[in-house]
């Protein structure tokens, strides 16, 4: 079999503090999702041509692209943009351009690469960013819904069958979930791994497969 092209992509896991411990900002894609349909996920998406730039122009250097992704992303789909004081609620990315944020301010939490089979490739960094009590908005295109939740409760609610996870949603949920403090969370890095065969028989399909 042929092996399908890959695209670079960056997702934005955001984690505030909360009474419960900490929640993290997930979104619904919506039915319309050209990249699994009605799934739970963190927002991100691929990085495009101009992320680049937008890294030279941010950072510094055009390498961190898949943070000016992470970052246009949030903007895009929530209605959340990264400055160098923060999160603002703006779908476009001038409070960005007018006060930068920090490379620092955009963790890597971890790194998933597609195999080779799957319809949809991405070779995709996730990025831990500090939330605070800005609310998101979604897009309502490819976006559903949005919201914060405590990624224990996220868990219990995908265990009722509630949501649908990919594998890497699943399994990023399952490591911050860990973390006993927003703190925790923001410092959390782990190395992203496939699925036990054990999982792949006992999980449902829509976790193994892009369904």
């Amino acid at each position: 079999m042929d092996e399908r092209p890959i695209r670079r992509a960056a997702s934005a896991v955001c984690v505030r503090p909360a009474s419960s411990g900490f929640e993290v900002l997930v979104v619904e894609r919506s039915a319309a999702s050209r990249f699994l349909p009605g799934y739970i996920a963190f927002p991100g998406g691929a990085v495009d041509a101009d992320d680049e730039a937008r890294a030279e122009r941010w950072f510094g250097d055009g390498s961190h692209a898949p943070r000016a992704a992470a970052v246009r992303e949030l903007a895009e789909e929530v209605g959340l943009t990264l400055t160098g004081h923060g999160l603002v609620a703006a779908v476009d990315l001038a409070p960005a351009d007018a006060a930068p944020p920090q490379a620092e301010q955009i963790a890597p939490l971890c790194h998933w690469v597609a195999p080779p089979d799957v319809p949809v490739r991405f070779d995709a960094q996730y990025f831990t960013i500090e939330g605070n009590g800005v609310e998101p908005r979604a897009d309502r295109g490819e976006i559903a819904k949005t919201w914060w939740v405590d990624p224990r409760t996220l868990l219990e609610e995908w265990q009722r069958d509630e949501h649908k996870l990919y594998w890497p949603t699943w399994y990023t949920v399952t490591q911050v979930a860990a973390c006993t403090s927003a703190g925790e969370a923001m410092a959390l890095t782990f190395e992203s791994r496939d699925p036990t065969a054990e999982e792949e028989a006992s999980m449902p399909l829509h976790v193994m497969e892009q369904v």
